[in-house]
């Protein structure tokens, strides 16, 4: 008999360096968890709109990830409909400022940089010993080639940070992809043992055109983010049927840099790629560091085309 697809699996990461039992455990088990039926479960839940219900989820989730709500909009945890609403709160604009000069790229996120770097022979690196390819990502071979060697950032978001998603740079979006498919956590224990985990996963892949030439901007679903939104098409994500789709923006949709793009219902990761040669990345974007929306992510080097408006 066969060895059973978990194996080759367990085999990986009972064999990686640096992993807790604990953590090798809970990697090995997302193998063989139900991840959709899980999500979609999550999903229902944090949509539940009964006053006691929810509002004892929120408390309780503030509580444990000490969440500090002196910058949302609104403070009052009763006024949420359901923990969803929550969870993906509006922030005051002041407490996210942008760069000053136009030619600075913002974060898009408030987060924890998994990774940076520039990639070579059309890969990324996820973490040590651990590469996946561009055009595996992306789901697209033009736009990984028009990409192909240039910078990256993976910023994972946990429970407890910001949720809402901005545009690092002024663009227009051209075209986007829904590209079904896994479902693993993308903490830091899963991302350094599960190969190719972020071309795995199921994401949302966007295209934008700015004023320096393409850019990519991949939301990466995983477990228990059973939503995917951007704010010109909604919910995304999951999708019915899980099936492949693109939707290309012949007019283009116009976002300034610093407006919301997208969110997660639930937390997860975000990789901006930008072209060769145009992207000089901060320094101190080392993995593990801590970022918030809006600091600088980088800086443009080069202008190559007209303003996207």
């Amino acid at each position: 008999m066969g060895r059973p697809p978990w194996f080759a699996a367990a085999t990986i990461i009972m064999t990686t360096d640096r992993l807790s039992v604990t953590d090798r455990l809970f990697v090995l088990l997302q193998y063989l968890l139900p991840q959709h039926a899980i999500s979609r479960l999550v999903h229902r839940a944090t949509r539940v709109r009964t006053t006691w219900f929810k509002n004892a989820l929120i408390r309780t989730f503030i509580r444990t990830f000490r969440v500090d709500m002196a910058d949302a909009v609104d403070s009052d945890v009763n006024a949420y409909e359901h923990f969803n609403a929550f969870f993906t709160r509006s922030l005051h604009p002041e407490s996210r400022p942008l760069p000053e000069s136009p030619e600075d790229l913002a974060c898009p996120v408030d987060g924890t940089v998994s990774m940076t770097g520039q990639g070579l022979d059309g890969e990324l690196i996820q973490a040590k010993d651990r590469r996946f390819r561009l055009d595996d990502l992306l789901g697209d071979r033009d736009m990984a080639e028009e990409l192909s060697g240039g910078v990256f950032a993976t910023l994972y978001l946990a429970p407890f940070d910001y949720h809402r998603i901005h545009m690092p740079a002024d663009g227009r979006l051209t075209r986007m992809h829904y590209i079904p498919g896994r479902l693993f956590s993308v903490n830091a224990a899963t991302v350094r043992s599960v190969p190719r985990l972020f071309a795995r996963n199921e994401r949302v892949v966007c295209r934008f055109e700015t004023p320096h030439g393409p850019m990519a901007m991949v939301l990466v679903g995983a477990l228990n983010v059973g939503s995917i939104e951007t704010v010109w098409a909604g919910e995304v994500a999951p999708s019915r049927p899980r099936e492949r789709r693109t939707v290309a923006y012949d007019a283009g949709i116009n976002l300034g840099r610093g407006e919301e793009m997208g969110r997660f219902n639930m937390g997860s990761t975000v990789i901006v790629v930008f072209p060769a040669g145009r992207v000089s990345l901060k320094d101190d974007l080392d993995p593990g560091e801590q970022v918030r929306m809006g600091q600088i992510l980088g800086r443009w080097v080069s202008r190559v085309s007209q303003s996207p408006a």
